[in-house]
């Protein structure tokens, strides 16, 4: 399998889980080009990591981190965040 096959290639942001367990899950996350993950908070420490594309990360504390492939950044819980996509962009998301 490839983490490319999961999701739709039309659609602006989509999501896919790849794995659930009791104390944790693991997100395939897609956004295109231009296009923006929306403004949302997470209840429990996160790692977003980039697999594919070109995207920028910001916080609602004023953080903006761009991140490519192999880069990754830690998540705050109960802090609003969001994502832009500079390029299509697969990403993991490990909560």
């Amino acid at each position: 399998m490839n983490i490319t096959d999961l999701l739709p290639h039309e659609k602006a942001v989509s999501t896919a889980m790849l794995l659930k367990t009791e104390q944790a899950s693991v997100t395939a996350i897609q956004i295109l080009q231009g296009e923006q993950l929306k403004e949302h908070i997470t209840k429990v420490h996160a790692l977003l990591i980039c697999i594919i594309g070109k995207v920028v990360f910001e916080n609602e504390k004023g953080g903006k981190e761009t991140l490519q492939p192999g880069d990754y950044i830690n998540i705050d819980p109960m802090v609003k965040h969001w994502v832009n996509a500079i390029t299509d962009s697969q990403l993991i998301l490990f909560k």
